[in-house]
């Protein structure tokens, strides 16, 4: 005679099974009227008859008698009670959220980029997810397994992300620049593409973190370039110099095919020129120096007299000091200097005279 079950429940002591099958003898007979089903937080349990689900129950305790056996006597056709053996099977499923499941791309996703045209991304990260539909996850993916542990899923489901990942980042366009600053954006993009496919399976994706997006080495080198320029700003044209120094400093070094004696003028030739560059590439910027530009003669500038040497006005006619008269002198109007009265031309300017 079988020993009846009075308590059916499954006290979970793992971190990663989605799905246990309560072991029952053959037939499942030990299950009577007088069992009783214990459900516990975050689990579902669900009773199957000849590959059909009977029902689904939440957490909470539920009595066999009047919970499920008339839908077992109804799909079993019972009329006898427990007379007439029946093939019973009941699953528990975790309906807990599963976390820290990573993912990663195994071979790099290819992007264009508007600025670096085709390159390659990696990219990886982190993301969670829970049974949402016990019953379609049960007829999906479980099957007839005593037991079904996240690593039996884990791989498809990062497939699906890695898929996602790759059309989101095509579809957006956007620079190898700025997708590090819009990992939140990409977040949402691939939950929102993916979470149909997740529905599918009796899944929901609950959380997904992309953690580096990255690309290839030579790429990161073109970046930092940039990066110097827009540090230098109106400097660059100082790198071009130095860059130009040392490219005449390494020729200095080949001495060539020409023998010691060419070699050495190579040097002290490449030697002059690095001075040359580095003194121009460093010689701080000053103001430009305006050109002195001969002044205009100031109205009413002294003369000498001719007789005692004393200072007179330029028009005066007579000297002040010894009345001696003065002979009448003329100006150039340009630059002031004294020419002869019949001359036409200033000797000091060349400006034409009246």
């Amino acid at each position: 005679m079988a020993l009846f079950l009075k308590v059916i429940e499954w006290a979970d002591d793992s971190q990663d099974t989605l799905v246990y099958k309560y072991p029952l003898k053959e037939g499942g007979k030990e299950v009577n009227q007088k069992s009783k089903l214990v459900v516990r937080e975050s689990q579902e349990a669900i009773f199957v008859h000849k590959g059909q689900i009977c029902d689904i129950f939440p957490a909470g305790t539920y009595n066999l008698n009047t919970d499920i056996f008339p839908i077992l006597s109804k799909l079993a056709g019972w009329k006898y009670g427990f007379q007439t053996p029946i093939r019973l099977e009941i699953y528990f499923v975790n309906t807990k959220q599963f976390t820290g499941n990573k993912w990663g791309t195994s071979n790099p996703i290819m992007m264009r980029d508007p600025e670096f045209g085709m390159i390659r991304v990696r990219g990886y990260g982190s993301y969670a997810f829970k049974v949402d539909d016990a019953g379609v996850f049960l007829k999906e993916l479980f099957g007839t397994n005593s037991t079904f542990v996240t690593d039996d899923i884990t791989d498809w489901l990062k497939s699906m992300l890695v898929s996602a990942v790759s059309d989101a980042i095509g579809e957006s366009k956007i620079s190898a620049l700025d997708l590090a600053g819009n990992t939140m954006e990409f977040n949402q993009v691939v939950t929102a593409k993916v979470q149909s496919k997740f529905k599918e399976l009796g899944l929901k994706l609950t959380n997904l973190f992309i953690e580096n997006m990255s690309v290839p080495s030579e790429v990161e080198k073109a970046i930092d370039e940039r990066s110097k320029l827009g540090i230098l700003g109106d400097k660059t044209d100082v790198m071009m110099k130095v860059a130009a120094a040392e490219a005449l400093k390494d020729a200095a070094k080949n001495q060539g095919t020409g023998g010691d004696f060419i070699g050495a003028g190579m040097g002290i030739g490449a030697g002059v020129g690095l001075g040359g560059v580095l003194a121009e590439a460093f010689k701080p910027t000053s103001a430009p120096t305006a050109t002195p530009t001969a002044s205009a003669p100031v109205s009413g500038a002294s003369a000498t007299c001719p007789s005692c040497g004393a200072s007179i006005g330029s028009k005066s006619k007579f000297c002040p000091e010894c009345g001696e008269k003065i002979p009448t002198a003329k100006f150039c109007p340009e630059c002031g200097a004294k020419v002869s009265a019949s001359a036409k031309f200033c000797a000091e300017c060349g400006t034409k005279l009246n």
